[in-house]
């Protein structure tokens, strides 16, 4: 029987995934991490995402009430050994701890980007009045017509 090759990740790399957010997430908020680039910011963990063999975990972090966002996650990158250790009681289960890295998440920037052009003027004319419903201000649900 030949093994199915699927694209996206599997329920093991999601479980494990979310199981390395939420430890990094305990460890940022205590506070563990000595660095005044880092304590002058909130880090939000938006997504992990673990490679096949879980030995690599990328972190999308998004840093809050910081001027410079690479900074934070240069010092986050630069301190992701002690970070390791620090989540290793949270996943005691796993036979290795996963190393770490750090990217900034751009998904925000994107979903804005995106709201921006569909409230664009160009869509909405090309949208007209038979596309919206009755109050005229979000678009028509195909239960609605029934």
């Amino acid at each position: 029987m030949s093994r199915s090759t699927t694209s996206g990740p599997s329920q093991r790399m999601l479980r494990v995934g979310e199981q390395v957010r939420h430890a990094l997430s305990e460890t940022l908020q205590r506070g563990e991490i000595i660095d005044p680039v880092i304590e002058n910011s909130v880090v939000s963990v938006s997504e992990v995402r673990m490679s096949p063999d879980l030995k690599i975990a990328t972190a999308f972090v998004s840093p809050l009430g910081a001027g410079d966002a690479d900074a934070v996650v240069g010092a986050l990158n630069k301190h992701a050994k002690f970070i390791r250790g620090r989540i290793t009681g949270a996943l005691r289960q796993m036979k290795y701890m996963p190393e770490l890295r750090f990217r900034l998440d751009t998904s925000f920037d994107n979903f804005a980007r995106i709201n921006e052009l569909l409230k664009s003027p160009e869509v909405a004319r090309d949208l007209g009045p038979d596309d919206r419903n009755k109050n005229g201000d979000e678009y028509k649900d195909d239960k609605d017509e029934e």
